[in-house]
Parts: C-alpha cells; structure tokens; sequence
C-alpha cells in the first residue's frame, strides 16, 4: 500500500472512532441530560401525552385536562375557578412552562414519580403510569371569602389564612389574578394572551400573598410587643409607658405623631397604646429592646428566612444594621422593615398558638391515581418564638383591641376575636403614594384554642375612595372578618 493512501486509511479509521467514541458519549453520558433538556421538543410531547393529575381542593378537583386535537401536545391543562385559585396552583403551560403547585410537585401530577410505578413488570413492559394528585389544605369556603373580599373593593391585595394549631394553609389570594387557561397552550392565541398578563402593570402573574413583601405598619405592633414584653423591657402591660406624644426619634429633631390626638396617646400603657395604635408607645418599645432583640425575636417568627409551603416564599426583613431612629421606626411596622402577608399571618398564628410557631404548609397529601397514599405532610414547629406568658399578654391587648379600640369592625357574635389594623407608609414619597391598609386577626373556640389566624393587605393605589378613608379597620377587617367565620362554620 502506497503511503498516501496509507494515510487516508488511518485518517478514515480515526474519524470512525471519534464518532464512535461521540455516538457512545452521547448515549451513555448524556443521555439523560439531553433527554431532560428543556428544548428537547420530545421532552413536552410526553409531558403532554396523557391526561394529568390534579390538585384538590376540599375534595374536588380545581384542575383537569383536556384534549388538544390536531397538536402532537395531545393534552392542555385547564382549570375551575382559575384567578381565584391561581396562587395555590400555579400554571401548567406547553409553551411557558409550569409554576408553583404545578411545577413544584409537577413528577406526582405528570405520572413520572417513582413512587407511581405498579411493580417492576410496568417497567419492563413500558407502561406509563398514571399522574397522582395533590391534595391541598385550602379550606374553599375561606378561600371564596376572602377573593370575594378583595375583588368586591377592586382592589390590588392579598390575604392568607393559617390554622395556628398546626400550620395548614386555609387560604392564599392575590389581586388581580389571571385564569391559567387561557394561555395553557401553545398557539399563537394563548402566547398573545400570556404576554399581555406579562406585561400588566398590575403584575396579575405576582404572587402578593408570598412573593412581595411591604412595609407591615401598625400590624407590626404585635411583634414589639412581643419582643418589649419577652426580653423584659416591659414587664406590665398597663403600666404608663413613659413615651410622649409626638416622639421625637432619637439624635433627630423629627417627630412623629398618632392618628388619633397625641394627648390620647401621651405617656400610656401598651395595653392603651395598642387600643388606638400609639406610634409612640411603639417606637419607645422597639428602641429601649433594641435592633438586636427586635430581630431576634423577628426571626423566631420567620423574618429573614424563606419559607417553603412547599412552594417557595420569600423572605421577610429585619436588618442587621440599623441606628437608633431606624431601629425605633421598625416599632411601628415602618422604615427598614418588610413582610409577606403569608409571614404576617404567621406572626399572628405563632401569637394565638401560645408563641408557638408552625411551619405553614399548603400540600396536606399527595395522592396516586388508585388513592393510595405517597406522601402526607405532619405538622412541624418552626420555632417557640415567645413564651406561652408572653403570647397570652398579647393576645389580651389584642382581644382588648377589638372589644374596645380601634379593631371593633373583626368582632363575631359569641367568638373571642383579637386583631390589629394596620396603616403602611411607602415610596420615596409618602405624601404622594397611598398607603397599604393593613388587618391581621385570630378566633378562639370555647377551649381557647384557635382554628384560624389571618392577614389582609389592600393597596388602594387604583380604588376610587379618599386618602383620609384608607385604613386597615376599614378595608381590611370586614375580610379579616368573613374568611374568620367561613373558616369557623367548618
């Protein structure tokens, strides 16, 4: 053999072996990746091949599926009741993809758990099985109440409710909301739609409930006193509290004044103070407890920490850093403080528990498609955020609220109700934003256990009502209120 083509030979023979050794690489190393890759079109032809599983809400689908003829995507997801449930379920898209509920446990509904497979001989034969079902702890009735609440005002807001006693999420409404139907495809039609939602300056697509925070006001009062009566700096809730009115911050000539006349609120107790939310009283508690022990206690209540339902919430905040002024603002819910409505409705929940916090959880069960159990979800504490004395000494400030003070509109015939409303400062400019009104509250049973704890936040940016009428008691309560007894009719 002549020695070009010799070299031909060899040259043939080691680009026969690099595609081999490529061929193998991508089959055996790769395999999976390539498989799972998100432009694999393959990959959305089987996730849309069959009908899926569903989320349950009081033992009835709020999901299903669909045919899609002439599409190899064979199904769509649809869904019942779509904006007002959007929150807890999420979407399920063949173009965008799949969020919250939806794509959080999105192996269980598409049939792709292991924990679904019969026995080895599907594996062997090549059966799919069958997508399971999500079985939520939403309670419809509360869920209902507060969507009509809020979409009743026309109003941006959210609301959560939280069963205390073990963490179960009762209820999560964000407005404006969105029906995930109408863009569940892929035609052009349903990409038009999304986009438009997209693109909303209302952000429909926003989970408020748990996925923006705001400054928490007067409902943060609840905290310090927490925090003032568990690290001592108050030691009796109808002692005089020595704060003025107005109150001046410290190293500042600013002075900052009450909603009701300062002489009302000069020098009173917390138990006073926080009947008529006395700014003062407050931003004393906060300054004399100090930065340290107002986030300590921030934190056992969730603060600074995401949250998973097991869909992910974001975190509330109390900064690290904060001089005196700013430590004395976060008293009363303003300046550097942030928080979720859902981390709200904790802190009222952990306060009602007797300072015991849960792990709020939105998935009671996952389910397969013969109803044999997967997974159950057991209550977990979070944190002993306070004690059981310091828990109980708020609860009566807050039950005093609502019998005698400013949270008068969240009482229920024969019901012990404590509350708090809440007013939020926001923007480089309060004078020129809205506030945020603001309302959490609690119910007992008779055995002084409580089954529901609530958070409502409006933001009536877009509402045609008067500055002077926004106020937490007045838009927020009756929700507060409606979603309390929903719950308590069960």
């Amino acid at each position: 053999m002549n020695r070009p083509l010799r070299r031909t030979a060899v040259f043939c023979g080691v680009l026969t072996l690099a595609l081999l050794i490529r061929a193998t690489w991508v089959q055996f190393a790769r395999s999976d990746s390539l498989a799972h890759h998100p432009n694999n079109h393959r990959v959305r032809i089987e996730a849309f091949a069959q009908p899926r599983g569903n989320i349950i809400v009081g033992g009835t689908p709020v999901t299903g599926s669909v045919a899609t003829p002439g599409s190899d995507l064979k199904y769509k997801r649809v869904y019942k009741d779509g904006p007002m449930y959007a929150p807890v379920t999420g979407f399920l898209s063949q173009a965008q993809g799949a969020t919250f509920l939806e794509g959080v446990h999105g192996d269980v509904l598409g049939g792709k758990d292991s924990r679904l497979l019969a026995g080895p001989l599907d594996t062997l034969t090549g059966v799919k099985p069958r997508g399971g079902d999500v079985i939520t702890t939403i309670a419809p009735e509360a869920q209902k109440a507060a969507y009509k609440g809020l979409t009743d005002l026309k109003a941006k807001g959210a609301v959560v409710a939280l069963d205390p006693r073990t963490g179960r999420i009762l209820a999560m409404v964000s407005t404006p909301s969105y029906d995930p139907s109408v863009f569940a495809g892929i035609s052009r039609k349903e990409s038009e739609a999304f986009k438009k939602l997209d693109q909303d300056k209302d952000k429909p697509l926003s989970n408020r409930a748990m996925r923006e925070t705001y400054p928490p006001g007067s409902t943060f009062k609840i905290l310090t006193a927490a925090a003032a009566l568990e690290h001592g700096t108050v030691t009796d809730i109808d002692a005089p509290s020595g704060a003025r009115a107005p109150y001046r911050l410290p190293l500042s000539t600013t002075e900052i004044g009450n909603v009701v006349p300062d002489s009302q609120c000069d020098k009173v107790s917390m138990r006073t103070g926080l009947q008529w939310s006395c700014n003062n009283v407050f931003l004393d508690a906060a300054l004399k407890t100090g930065k340290d022990g107002m986030r300590e206690t921030a934190e056992k209540f969730g603060f600074n920490k995401e949250q998973f339902t097991p869909v992910r919430a974001v975190a509330s905040g109390y900064p690290e850093k904060l001089d005196k002024p700013q430590t004395a603002l976060t008293g009363m819910g303003q300046g550097s403080v942030t928080a979720t409505p859902l981390q709200m409705a904790m802190v009222t929940a952990g306060l009602a528990n007797d300072g015991k916090v849960m792990k709020p959880y939105l998935v009671e069960e996952l389910r397969g498609p013969d109803l044999s159990p997967l997974a159950r979800t057991r209550p977990e504490v979070l944190s002993q955020a306070v004690s059981g004395a310091t828990a109980k000494k708020v609860q009566e400030m807050m039950e005093f609220t609502v019998t005698d003070g400013s949270g008068s509109k969240v009482r229920i015939p024969g019901v012990t109700v404590g509350g708090k409303p809440g007013t939020a400062q926001h923007g480089a400019d309060v004078r020129d934003e809205r506030p945020y009104a603001w309302f959490v509250a609690y119910a007992k049973r008779g055995d002084g256990t409580s089954p529901v704890a609530v958070a409502v936040l409006v933001d009536p940016k877009d509402m045609n009502i008067s500055r002077d009428a926004i106020a937490g008691g007045r838009l927020g309560a009756p929700i507060a209120k409606a979603v309390m007894r929903a719950v308590l009719k069960r």
